[in-house]
């Protein structure tokens, strides 16, 4: 498949692109792709080949038998093939294979070494590349990876939010953590970005929903595990779906556009995001004042040896502000994450004024 028919299909939105989790048999591969294809909705077949798994002694793939697998099912059904790699071994046989798109995952993403390796193999060679965010809650090393997908050379690089580990209770099987996936978007915001829903959830219950986040912030697509039959899968069972499941999810999904479509809505719009601008303004200047009392503050508290930190007085000012924020319908949680990072802040200025040193 030429280059150009790949750039033409990367720039549909959304763009879908599914398969299942692992490659397991030649026949599970070619039923699910047919399958796929005969939904009419999938730009590309995916399918892991090699499985990076977080314990010895689960499914780890098929390995390189399973691209000529994956060249069957795209002779057979014509969809363009995207598979992972971790590797610089990994890269070249699946270029030598004619894999179209390639992906990093997460588990690669948090290693700059393994980046750089696969970065290396594929210099100079135009094939797309998307990487997922990292399994820790790291931006930096996202960036990091997708930085060194751009040096080599003049390539289409897209990125894939599939969720971060997260400790502790969650429906989620990896907590989507919207507010760093955003901010990598806002460094990137040429960079089409899809999302992964399926290691977000871990349960194809929470699919449509999860979906229909990502796509009412502007997300170009989605990555989602489809399986002959998924309760039969090698391995995560239970995130995957059927062909006809996924178009019955995706038909669930309400598929907003970013442009205002009247010329008499984007008038309104711009009246009230004047207004919302006008506010902002308010809003720092407002947090300038409040620092600057803040600092005198600090100097009382310098002159008198008084800790910057008195956690009675902050309760009280939490308690307070939840009280007030819940009166005009901000929730608890908002209202303790502004006035927490006003509080570090203030914190640091009263550190600044106390522990100044003298010239």
């Amino acid at each position: 498949m030429s280059a150009e028919t790949i750039k033409q299909i990367l720039e549909k939105r959304p763009l879908i692109i599914s398969g299942p989790c692992s490659a397991e048999t030649r026949e599970q591969v070619l039923d699910t792709a047919e399958a796929l294809k005969q939904t009419g909705r999938v730009d590309i077949l995916r399918a892991g080949i090699w499985k990076p798994r977080t314990r010895p002694g689960s499914f780890e793939g098929v390995g390189s038998v399973g691209l000529s697998w994956l060249q069957e099912a795209k002779a057979l059904t014509g969809l363009p093939l995207a598979v992972e790699v971790a590797n610089a071994r990994q890269t070249e046989e699946a270029l030598k294979a004619g894999i179209d798109v390639l992906w990093i995952g997460a588990r690669t993403t948090v290693n700059p070494f393994s980046v750089q390796e696969v970065a290396d193999v594929l210099y100079g060679v135009d094939v797309p590349v998307y990487i997922k965010n990292p399994v820790n809650a790291d931006v930096e090393l996202w960036l990091g990876a997708y930085e060194r997908m751009q040096k080599t050379g003049d390539k289409a690089i897209g990125l894939i939010h599939r969720g971060f580990s997260h400790y502790g209770n969650t429906v989620y099987r990896n907590a989507p953590m919207w507010h760093l996936a955003l901010e990598m978007k806002r460094r990137c915001s040429d960079v089409p970005f899809i999302i992964d829903p399926s290691h977000i959830c871990g349960n194809r219950h929470l699919l449509q929903e999860t979906i229909q986040k990502a796509m009412d912030l502007r997300y170009d697509g989605v990555m989602i595990e489809s399986h002959i039959n998924p309760d039969a899968a090698w391995s995560d069972a239970r995130q995957q779906v059927t062909p006809d499941n996924l178009v019955h999810i995706l038909d669930q999904i309400i598929w907003r556009q970013e442009e205002m479509p009247t010329e008499e809505l984007h008038t309104l719009m711009q009246k009230y995001r004047t207004q919302i601008n006008q506010l902002d303004n308010e809003i720092i200047e407002l947090l300038a004042s409040r620092m600057q009392l803040v600092q005198e503050i600090g100097k009382y508290k310098k002159e008198n040896d008084v800790t910057i930190l008195q956690v009675s007085r902050w309760k009280e000012i939490l308690d307070r502000l939840c009280a007030k924020g819940a009166a005009l319908g901000l929730s608890e949680e908002f209202i303790i994450q502004y006035f927490d990072a006003i509080h570090l802040e203030s914190i640091k200025q009263q550190d600044m004024v106390m522990n100044q040193k003298k010239d």
